[in-house]
């Protein structure tokens, strides 16, 4: 690694880590039979647990790893609607009616997240802290207003724009040219919101069972039989919630997700003070580039947490972590000397239509596809999913039954994305 750029015991794991390391669970025998197993112990497979166990279910989660190894305790701790095509892109696909109630889950899932938190009582620094969307040119800027003055009746937000004079009273840079200030949405620890969650999805009786892959699901009449080098298990449902880390165990859903990694640092402690001048507000902070970058202070803040898509191919965090504090350098000159104290990444699951997708395929229920937003969507319907599993009229969402894309000859590999962070590129360079 650049040692001009980084600490020399700069760690390659997350620094969501060093205050909640990944949980030591017991090994437990497997159960011969359960009502529900679920693949995946991320957020989407333990707010699915969660519903079933509460719901009287017998249930176990399985995990490849460690209980939220992956993306759930990398991500950055942002959370907004999380719904990414607009209403005009969603009505010409799906017609006005199924638009409005596509955005509208995604204002529910922002609700339902702060509810459940405080509900509870999970400790996790959560907050309504708002973020600040920034324009990284003139035509963004325009665009992010027309967009805000237009918003369809009913589906409003509370929001409003800056200009670039004004920007600094919500970041220390130059560097963007105005942007729009969402007030209602919310950072987290998502490590801590994990860790959270799954005491109390043990508290409700659900079995974890942590590094023991799933190596085939079988159907056997009504009933499957999930093979695991530990033994084997027969459920009545099973639940995938496996999203960027979707393997050739599903390969239906292998075909319908695209793995991309996410790619983070945290800085070492900033001088006291110097976070009022950066982000005086607190505020998350993303941007309006394609290729996207976004970050935030930590919760204590005196580190920035930067992240962003840094290399046309998957790369180490021993090569991201230099290119990314060069990135944040550009937007914070000031920081040229603060060093990176940790360089990781984690898998995040893009679909073909920018859209999450919950259902139903040869028995095996799944919701994934959360697109780089998934902290708030994947808990909502994850808990939608399990409602789902128990039958539940209040399970259904808007997402239902919408036709999952995939592409001819994908397979999983996602040859297509170099060129196509190339292209993005060069959009993200041109004044439009």
């Amino acid at each position: 690694m650049n040692t001009s750029a980084v600490m020399d015991d700069c760690k390659l794991s997350p620094y969501w880590w060093e205050q909640v390391p990944r949980p030591r669970l017991p090994d437990r025998a497997l159960p011969k039979t359960v009502d529900v197993a679920v693949i995946g112990a991320g957020y989407t497979g333990l707010h699915a647990a969660l519903q079933t166990a509460r719901g009287g279910r017998t249930t176990i989660v399985f995990d490849a790893e460690d209980a939220g190894w992956g993306c759930s305790t990398r991500n950055g701790g942002q959370i907004s609607t999380s719904i990414k095509p607009s209403f005009e892109q969603l009505a010409r696909r799906h017609g006005s009616q199924r638009a409005f109630e596509i955005l509208k889950e995604g204002q529910r899932s922002l609700d339902w997240i702060a509810d459940f938190v405080r509900s509870e009582a999970i400790d996790c620094d959560f907050g309504q802290v708002g973020r600040f969307h920034a324009a990284h040119n003139a035509a963004q800027y325009e665009a992010l207003g027309a967009r805000i003055a237009t918003q369809p009746k009913g589906l409003e937000v509370d929001a409003f724009m800056l200009t670039r004079a004004q920007q600094r009273s919500e970041l220390g840079s130059d560097a963007y040219w105005g942007g729009v200030v969402y007030t209602r949405h919310c950072s987290v620890n998502p490590a801590r919101y994990h860790q959270g969650l799954l005491a109390r999805v043990l508290s409700a009786g659900a079995q974890l069972a942590p590094n023991c892959a799933v190596t085939g699901i079988e159907k056997q009449g009504a009933l499957f039989r999930i093979s695991t080098p530990r033994g084997s298990v027969v459920a009545r449902d099973v639940v995938i919630a496996t999203n960027g880390y979707t393997g050739g165990l599903t390969p239906w859903l292998q075909r319908r997700v695209i793995p991309i990694g996410s790619y983070m640092i945290a800085t070492e402690p900033l001088p006291e003070g110097m976070m009022d001048s950066l982000i005086p507000n607190n505020r998350i902070v993303s941007d309006t580039r394609r290729v996207v970058y976004y970050y935030r202070a930590s919760p204590d803040r005196r580190r920035i947490l930067f992240g962003g898509r840094v290399s046309y191919h998957e790369t180490d965090p021993r090569v991201s972590g230099p290119k990314l504090h060069a990135d944040m350098v550009q937007i914070f000159p000031q920081l040229r000397d603060t060093r990176v104290s940790h360089s990781w990444c984690g898998f995040v699951a893009y679909t073909f239509d920018e859209l999450m997708h919950l259902g139903k395929r040869d028995g095996l229920h799944y919701a994934m596809g959360y697109c780089g937003a998934g902290v708030g969507t994947s808990s909502y319907f994850g808990m939608r999913l399990g409602q789902q599993v128990l039958g539940l009229p209040e399970g259904r969402t808007a997402l239902d039954g919408l036709p999952f894309e995939t592409r001819p000859f994908y397979t999983g590999n996602p040859w297509f994305l170099a060129p196509s962070v190339a292209y993005y590129r060069w959009r993200d360079s041109l004044p439009v």
